[in-house]
């Protein structure tokens, strides 16, 4: 059964459970305390154990049902072994014939299970594999000798071989169709969980511009993953940086009551900048699609970064923290495409804009984000307002969704911004995004 809490620590893993070495062994020594014979309790033992947040213990609660319930039978199978038929047994010596003609479900079942550890469908990882597992699990029940009969009843050329044959072919039929149902099982138990994770790996990797209407679900949870994982990352920095470094002087000065002894602990405190962004994006043809992953994820962060200011242009700037604050967000990116996305692109403009009207946003403590590809039609790209702008942030970081062998060409006036960026970089999917955001909020300490 210890095999069986391992399997099912693993079912957990691949469903995105989070379980260490330590809460494992919890588990273990806690069946150990339960025992396996009061399911509800075992399942309450384990729940403690192996779940902490709700979304984990309503994945525990499916794949516990899952997971034991098809184990049920071989365990009962096992303690009643005295009395289990001989077709029970499984294995290549199996009669299927027998065993399928003899009506018995329960030793139906075992010999199924048997079958499946001996295939070792639990390895299962992608629904592409179900056929191959079914199969090989066929065979474990005495599918060979089932097609040898088969054959041999064909090779007779009789009415009674035919008969044979249509007889067999249909135990074969419902043998195969109870191995996939118990290969399905497996793989919604073990594989789905993996090939999710799969899916969602790719999908990071994927390029922002090949990104599908019919993915957004799935981005949008995983932009709303990145958002979660990123805060996570940078509140625990925040926290262990503030703790600073022990006083020395003070401590001995608070403890000279008890004759230096340092009960009370004074820690010399530093002061962190919050994060300041300024984001600026170009919501011009092909570069609009990046623009909504990267507000979507910076959005997702406000608990993090409260302190965020966002504008979108084609030429002329605008303020877009109102539509995100205020509609969903799909539908703020619609106002927002609606709203600055009708022009011709003209980034001299948007930097004139920010400066006669928002130029106050931008301080020391500011990372200016310019997310575009830099084609300004060949107007004015105004780089002196970009220098001063560099010169007044703590940051200047801009995001090109442009392969690099396009900078500079024809419009591109992305060699002129260059000197005053602290950052440039090429950014093509969900991971460019990230590691770009993870960057800023690392410079905040």
């Amino acid at each position: 059964m210890d095999r069986q809490i391992t399997s099912f620590i693993r079912a957990l893993r691949a469903s995105d459970v989070r379980v260490s070495t330590g809460e494992a062994l919890d588990a273990t020594r806690a069946v150990s305390v339960t025992g396996y014979s009061d399911r509800t309790l075992m399942k309450d033992a384990l729940r403690c154990t192996l779940a902490k947040s709700p979304e984990e213990k309503i994945t525990f609660d499916d794949l516990f049902d899952a997971f034991f319930a098809s184990r049920d039978i071989p365990g009962e199978a096992a303690q009643q072994d005295s009395d289990a038929p001989d077709a029970a047994s499984g294995g290549q010596d199996t009669d299927p014939v027998a065993l399928m003609e003899s009506g018995d479900e329960a030793a139906l079942a075992a010999a199924l299970e048997q079958a499946a550890d001996a295939a070792d469908i639990d390895d299962i990882r992608f629904s592409t594999q179900i056929a191959y597992y079914a199969q090989q699990m066929v065979r474990q029940m005495g599918g060979d000798q089932l097609q040898q009969r088969l054959m041999q009843a064909f090779e007779a050329r009789s009415e009674e071989g035919d008969a044979e044959a249509e007889r067999l072919i249909e135990l074969r039929r419902d043998l195969t169709m109870r191995a996939r149902e118990r290969v399905q099982r497996s793989y919604d138990i073990f594989g789905k969980g993996e090939t999710e994770q799969f899916r969602n790996e790719f999908a990071e990797s994927k390029k922002l511009s090949a990104i599908e209407l019919g993915d957004m679900a799935r981005m949008k949870i995983l932009v709303a993953r990145i958002a979660k994982r990123l805060a996570v990352k940078h509140s625990r920095r925040r926290r262990k940086k503030n703790r600073g470094q022990l006083d020395v002087r003070r401590t001995m000065r608070a403890n000279a009551g008890v004759d230096g002894v340092p009960f009370n602990v004074v820690w010399r405190q530093k002061r962190r900048e919050r994060p300041k962004i300024v984001v600026v994006c170009d919501v011009s043809g092909s570069v609009a699609r990046y623009v909504r992953f990267l507000l979507l994820l910076l959005w997702s962060m406000k608990d993090v970064v409260p302190d965020l200011h966002a504008f979108a242009f084609s030429n002329k700037l605008v303020s877009v923290d109102g539509f995100l604050e205020d509609l969903p967000f799909d539908q703020a990116m619609d106002t927002i495409l609606r709203e600055a996305g009708m022009g011709s692109t003209d980034y001299g403009q948007a930097l004139a804009d920010l400066k006669r009207e928002h130029e106050a946003l931008i301080d020391r403590r500011t990372t200016l984000i310019i997310l575009g590809d830099g084609r300004s039609n060949y107007d004015d790209p105004r780089t002196d307002l970009f220098r001063d702008f560099a010169a007044r942030a703590k940051r200047t970081i801009w995001l090109n969704p442009e392969p690099m062998a396009a900078w500079g060409s024809g419009d591109s006036e992305i060699p002129r911004y260059r000197p005053y960026c602290s950052t440039l970089s090429h950014v093509a999917t969900l991971k460019d995004l990230e590691r770009a955001v993870d960057d800023v909020l690392s410079a905040y300490g």
